[in-house]
């Protein structure tokens, strides 16, 4: 289903009851003036799975993952494909759209893995390599009392939640995963990751330049794998004494490789 942006409020809100509008999630998507439906979990699957207007990863529950290690950190549970793919340009911006965000603490991250043979219903998702093309963490203040891109990113107007990310301009066209995760910190040394996935058909990039060999191995992560199970931006007590006054944070999952043209600024 692809409809004008300017609708998309009034649709997604009806397409949204229960349960999900009280907590949030990553609701779907635009591109330009053109809105893509995403997954409702508080909707029954068979009403959504294999349906032609589904391009986002199932999953069933707004209840975060706790574990680093999870087997379906990399896309949420359980991760069932979609049948389409949202059309994007090289150098476009894909914009999530989330509803009654609550979480106001931690690191918001987008990444994307490039589907061997254009086939991304065949993605082994704890296999893929993924590479890390936006983050925002801590934006000033400390820990506890600072601003976190994850609070200035809240509505409590009625509006959804924005989160643009502009795709590197040096992708090669093809078939993509992009993730985006929100990894909330308000529970000491309980971290919350909300990980969601869609599927995307690149055009307008560089023909026969694929993420092979393009993408230095370091910058190339696997989920679950990416994160340490004692990493300190993971497992963190922002109230602590010892960090009432920390003014500094380091956004997990390693460095953004900014060589296929990455602009952050959208």
């Amino acid at each position: 289903m692809m409809v004008p942006a300017i609708l998309a409020a009034f649709l997604a809100a009806a397409l949204l009851p229960g349960p999900a509008s009280a907590h949030g999630g990553l609701s779907n998507y635009t591109v330009g003036e053109t809105w893509y439906r995403g997954y409702d979990p508080s909707t029954p699957p068979e009403e959504q799975l294999n349906k032609p207007w589904l391009t986002q990863r199932q999953w069933t529950t707004i209840d975060p993952l706790f574990s680093p290690t999870s087997p379906f950190l990399a896309c949420n549970n359980p991760g069932t494909a979609p049948p389409s793919s949202i059309p994007i340009s090289a150098g476009e911006v894909i914009t999530a759209v989330y509803y009654y965000w609550l979480h106001p603490v931690g690191p918001m991250t987008a990444w994307l893995t490039r589907c061997p043979d254009d086939n991304c219903n065949a993605v082994n998702l704890t296999e893929a390599k993924w590479f890390k093309i936006w983050e925002a963490g801590l934006l000033d203040g400390t820990l506890e009392l600072g601003t976190w891109y994850q609070k200035s990113f809240q509505r409590w107007d009625g509006e959804p939640g924005l989160w643009p990310v502009r795709l590197p301009e040096g992708l090669g066209s093809g078939r993509y995963i992009i993730r985006h995760e929100i990894l909330s910190l308000h529970v000491g040394f309980r971290p919350q990751f909300y990980p969601e996935c869609a599927h995307l058909e690149v055009t307008g990039g560089k023909e026969g330049k694929g993420v092979e060999g393009e993408v230095p191995s370091e910058y190339l992560k696997v989920f679950p794998g990416a994160y340490d199970q004692d990493d300190e931006s993971i497992f963190v007590d922002i109230y602590s004494e010892e960090n009432v006054n920390t003014t500094t944070y380091v956004i997990p999952g390693g460095p953004i490789w900014e060589g296929l043209g990455l602009d952050l600024e959208v």
